[in-house]
């Protein structure tokens, strides 16, 4: 029998500034209440900068358009007591944030928008869902910026017609 086959989760976030603050959304989690970059998972036939675009928008009822690519992060969450050991791999990007779309819902489990300055988000690390959360922000301080044409995706990965 074969072991089985290790896969990361892809993730796609968005590092979110204006006027100096960032934006984070508070969510409802299994391990509670946490603060993140708006993200989350890569579905079939999207580029990373496509599920950027598409989770900022539901998870901030803002729609976002990924600019430059920031960084991209490999962590673990290791959840003790409940036999997991999730490893994730983060696109993060950078971009242009739109006005709210009214009457947009937000993804189940999004409590608020938090606009914070960079101290308020170091401040809060212990709340943060990820540790790409802070280090993608800071990527982003220290002027961190790679063409979206970095990552790239083969026509026989993209959505059929």
């Amino acid at each position: 029998m074969e072991p089985a086959r290790w896969k990361p989760n892809v993730t796609a976030a968005a590092v979110i500034e204006r006027d100096g603050r960032f934006l984070l959304v508070e969510e409802e989690t299994r391990d509670g209440l946490r603060l993140n970059n708006p993200a989350g998972h890569l579905d079939p036939g999207e580029s990373p900068a496509q599920a950027c675009a598409r989770e900022a928008l539901e998870e901030t009822a803002h729609p976002f358009e990924p600019t430059a690519l920031v960084g991209i992060y490999l962590s673990r969450a290791p959840r003790s007591g409940r036999g997991e050991d999730v490893t994730y791999l983060r696109f993060a990007f950078c971009g242009r944030l739109g006005e709210p779309l009214p009457g947009q819902p937000l993804d189940a489990g999004i409590v608020r928008l938090l606009w914070l300055t960079p101290d308020e988000v170091r401040a809060s690390r212990d709340r943060h869902r990820s540790p790409s959360v802070l280090r993608c922000i800071e990527d982003y301080l220290a002027g961190v910026r790679y063409p979206l044409s970095l990552v790239t995706m083969h026509a026989c990965a993209a959505r059929p017609a």
